[in-house]
């Protein structure tokens, strides 16, 4: 806390994340994330807020649901024929939203698509998707994919969280999981597609914090046919955890050792057969480590995990009741909805904390916990 001129104290810390998490997979009310983020509004600025569902498509569960933010029609009109050329499209239509105080300059649009069936000797339906992304983003002016996951959809945009919710009308979708989050600090202009969650087929971030090794981060995933356009570091832990998790299979209850790695000299106190794992994973993955402060949720379908920097610079709490998991930079909003936690902790820097649904396999085929 630091006291300014007027004599009042201000966190200036970083934004809110939050995230509930259905433990027997039923589905809620998206008016549950909105409520208990609201109680971080200090960490909010107004300049953006969004949210992620998880099992809000329940028609379309098989189906890629493509949320894209337009600036104009002819940028409309010009993805909806690349869309066509990759994807068979069931449904599309305007992204439904409330009269109210914000207004969205752009276009918002929402498709239910397939991959051709032609296509897919050629590339995975996932490595279609993601190239469509990465296509839309960097070649189509005006065009931006706001989310591309099975069964999930993110909805974000300039504004306080209670006002984004009231926007996008997330008290009518229900979901198994939501993750939310407010923007207060921040290095990036706001505007409707660079707030958070960011999202690449299932996977979907909020991030509090800063990571100063962007540049590395970046490099590194070019080289693997990411492209990071939108200038902001929570696009490359998006792109980071895709790229660890799916592509090459590592475990999820690993990616901490490699995002949030320990310092050598820790790693040197280990035991011979710990410290060989951890000297493989910082060789290997050297450039997929992030610097600085930070504490991420990342929701997949089937869970969700946290992270925080391996020497806590910024705050994350869990919690568990018989029937939901939490994650929050705050305990107040977990308490605002959960009168019966049974169990409530501060995770360890650079331990990721990882849950998931029984009976559900993670995004790497790894077992459910």
């Amino acid at each position: 806390m630091v006291n300014n001129r007027l004599g009042m104290e201000k966190d200036i810390s970083g934004c809110s994340v939050f995230g509930i998490l259905s433990r027997q997979s039923r589905s809620f009310s998206g008016s549950r994330i909105a409520e208990g983020i609201s109680v971080m509004r200090d960490r909010a600025n107004g300049l953006g807020a969004g949210f992620a569902g998880y099992g809000i498509y329940p028609d379309f569960p098989e189906h890629f649901a493509l949320h894209l933010l337009y600036d104009s029609s002819v940028a409309k009109n010009e993805t909806e024929e690349y869309l066509r050329s990759i994807f068979e499209i069931d449904r599309d239509e305007p992204i439904p939203i409330a009269a109210g105080r914000l207004h969205c300059p752009q276009l918002l649009w929402r498709y239910f698509a397939r991959v051709r069936p032609n296509l897919l000797p050629l590339l995975s339906e996932e490595e279609q998707v993601v190239s469509s992304v990465m296509r839309i983003n960097r070649e189509i002016v005006g065009a931006f994919v706001i989310s591309s996951g099975k069964n999930l959809g993110v909805f974000k945009g300039v504004g306080w969280p209670e006002e984004v919710a009231e926007f996008f009308r997330l008290d009518e979708y229900s979901g198994y999981m939501w993750l939310g989050h407010g923007r207060f600090p921040t290095n990036s202009s706001g505007w409707w597609g660079g707030a958070h969650p960011f999202n690449l087929l299932d996977w979907s971030v909020v991030h509090n914090g800063e990571v100063s090794s962007y540049g590395v981060n970046r490099r590194y995933l070019e080289n693997f046919g990411y492209n990071c356009c939108l200038a902001t570091d929570t696009e490359v832990i998006t792109y980071l955890v895709d790229l660890l998790a799916r592509r090459h299979r590592v475990p999820l209850a690993k990616l901490g050792a490699i995002l949030s790695a320990p310092l050598w000299s820790e790693i040197d106190l280990k035991s011979e057969e710990e410290r060989k794992e951890h000297e493989r994973m910082r060789i290997i993955y050297g450039a997929a480590l992030l610097n600085g402060p930070f504490s991420i949720i990342v929701g997949f379908n089937g869970g969700m995990f946290g992270l925080i920097d391996r020497v806590k610079l910024r705050p994350m709490v869990a919690a568990k009741s018989p029937d939901y998991f939490y994650l929050s930079s705050e305990e107040a909003a977990v308490r605002k909805l959960e009168p019966q936690i049974s169990e409530l902790w501060h995770p360890e820097g650079g331990k990721l904390v990882l849950m998931q649904i029984k009976g559900q396999r993670s995004p790497e085929n790894s077992n459910a916990a």
